[in-house]
């Protein structure tokens, strides 16, 4: 185990100091694998595969290409400069202070607002078993193991994920096996023959087009779709408590396509396979659906438990992320400043208290007044689209930077950069455009079509938010770093002196 030195560092690592590198490669693996499969698989793919049919196949496919791109250039940042102030840093290097407070604030709250639904979902999922339990003990119940698992270190939080990436990867082998011998053997699935004609012998066909399905139905999903994937960056926060980051990250980034193909595409496509579309319930896992109609009633049960785990290891994702975050701010005067204490064993215990607690006060509102978190919840979906743009746009700066030689280049660049991160901009532009779309399309009533709300009303007001608080705290910011609160690079060069800039093939930072 290595511990930074504030010696070996250079001013924009300064943040690293006090963390331990103790995430070894299995941990590395299992975060990247966890960040992957989650309720967007277990659960949100039901009111999908019923809305959209056999082409949802394809959306997830073409969502899975934009999510290696966003990797591919995340990994580049990463072996750049690995840090666990993550997309904070990074925006902080490449477009200065006020942009490190926007992306670091945007970033918790999405976690927070996360972290109260998955709290949420827990008391409901436990329900299965316990129908009369109530909801409150089991968020407090689950929020006190995941806040004990952060709060001891590193190495505990991605224990947690190895095991419960485990469970989760299980489950889905489990049924990929019995999927495919159920569809290749042409078996009976609840009074349906499974077999591949399915795909167009399903009702509408493969891309159905009449009511209730509209023709571009399996384009607008994909701005559902993108959420699935959700947590995959997880890796970048990760990177600045690896072992060897250098040689972990790109591993864990060039499996992630695979992993993709095999555990959504390769499941979406069995599943499809197995029961015509329109079987699949929203809020039952299509699992679920298939186990009990093959009368598997055991393995309903199992995935049933996965869907806790899923909530559970996401919830640990966002409390492990948020104290990074909240640190990472902290060091610049942007959060308060308590969020700087860190434990022995290096773990920012202050920001991960402070996101639990605030976790808990709202999952408990939650569970009063459900209907006033609906919209805080569906904006998560703006904050996860403007944290996957931060990567992209961070990675073309890097890369404008490598090309005119200011900074070296990384043993780990982006193929086809910039033009795959353009694309993906371009993409996460058309998924804000869908998100207003199908918001609209949702309900009669006007003040039911939330996504829609989020969207044009949602980003402005949390715009203006964000500037009012960059006002209040950048006098403050400004006199903490003497100034200097633009991005640290020119074209020309370090903007404010000589920067020590880490060497990608050297253990310590050169000049």
């Amino acid at each position: 185990m290595t511990e930074v030195k504030p010696s070996q560092l250079s001013a924009l690592d300064a943040e690293q100091v006090g963390y331990k590198q103790t995430l070894g490669r299995r941990h590395v693996q299992m975060i990247a694998i966890g960040g992957a499969i989650g309720t967007g698989l277990f659960l949100g793919s039901a009111s999908r595969l019923h809305n959209t049919g056999p082409a949802l196949v394809l959306s997830y496919a073409a969502v899975g290409v934009i999510a290696y791109f966003l990797m591919r250039a995340l990994g580049e940042l990463v072996l750049h400069r690995p840090t666990s102030g993550a997309f904070v840093s990074y925006m902080r290097e490449f477009f200065g202070e006020k942009w490190a407070f926007v992306t670091g604030w945007v970033y918790w709250m999405n976690w927070v607002l996360t972290g109260i639904a998955d709290l949420s979902a827990v008391g409901l999922y436990m329900q299965f078993w316990f129908p009369t339990l109530d909801t409150w003990i089991t968020v407090l119940v689950g929020l006190v193991v995941v806040l004990a698992v952060n709060l001891m270190s590193a190495k505990a939080f991605g224990e947690f994920e190895f095991w419960a990436a485990i469970l989760k990867v299980g489950a889905i082998a489990v049924f990929l096996v019995v999927g495919a011998v159920v569809v290749i053997g042409g078996m009976d699935v609840g009074g349906h023959k499974a077999g591949f004609q399915n795909l167009w012998s399903n009702p509408g066909g493969f891309w159905p087009t009449e009511a209730p399905y509209v023709w571009y139905g399996p384009l607008l999903v994909m701005s559902g779709v993108v959420f699935a994937y959700a947590a995959i960056e997880m890796v970048g926060v990760a990177a600045g408590e690896m072992q060897n980051a250098a040689r972990e990250v790109p591993k864990a980034v060039n499996a992630v396509i695979m992993r993709i193909a095999v555990f959504y595409v390769g499941s979406l496509l069995l599943l499809v396979s197995m029961l015509p579309t329109e079987e699949y319930k929203p809020g039952i896992s299509p699992f679920v659906t298939v186990f009990e109609r093959l009368g598997i009633n055991w393995m309903a049960a199992v995935i049933q438990a996965i869907l806790i785990i899923a909530a559970m290891s996401s919830l640990n994702a966002g409390m492990f992320s948020t104290g990074r975050v909240l640190r990472s701010l902290g060091m610049s005067k942007q959060a308060p400043l308590f969020t700087l204490k860190m434990s022995d064993s290096g773990v920012p215990w202050a920001g991960i208290v402070m996101t639990a607690c605030v976790m808990a006060l709202g999952a408990v509102l939650n569970a009063f007044v459900p209907n006033a978190f609906e919209l805080a919840i569906e904006a998560t979906a703006i904050m996860i689209v403007y944290t996957w743009a931060t990567i992209f746009v961070c990675q073309i700066r890097l890369r404008q930077l490598i090309d005119k030689g200011v900074v070296p280049p990384t043993p780990f660049p982006a193929p086809g950069s910039p033009w795959t991160s353009y694309i993906g901009l371009a993409f996460l532009v058309f998924v804000v455009v869908g998100i207003a779309i199908s918001g609209w399309q949702s309900a009669e009533e006007f003040s039911h079509k939330i996504n829609f709300l989020v969207v044009v009303f949602g980003i402005p007001v949390l715009s203006a938010l964000l500037a009012l608080g960059w006002r209040l705290v950048k006098p403050r910011v400004a006199a903490n770093t003497g100034g200097r609160i633009e991005s640290v690079w020119t074209d020309t060069g370090p903007r404010y002196g000589d920067v020590t800039v880490a060497d990608p093939d050297a253990d310590t930072p050169a000049h």
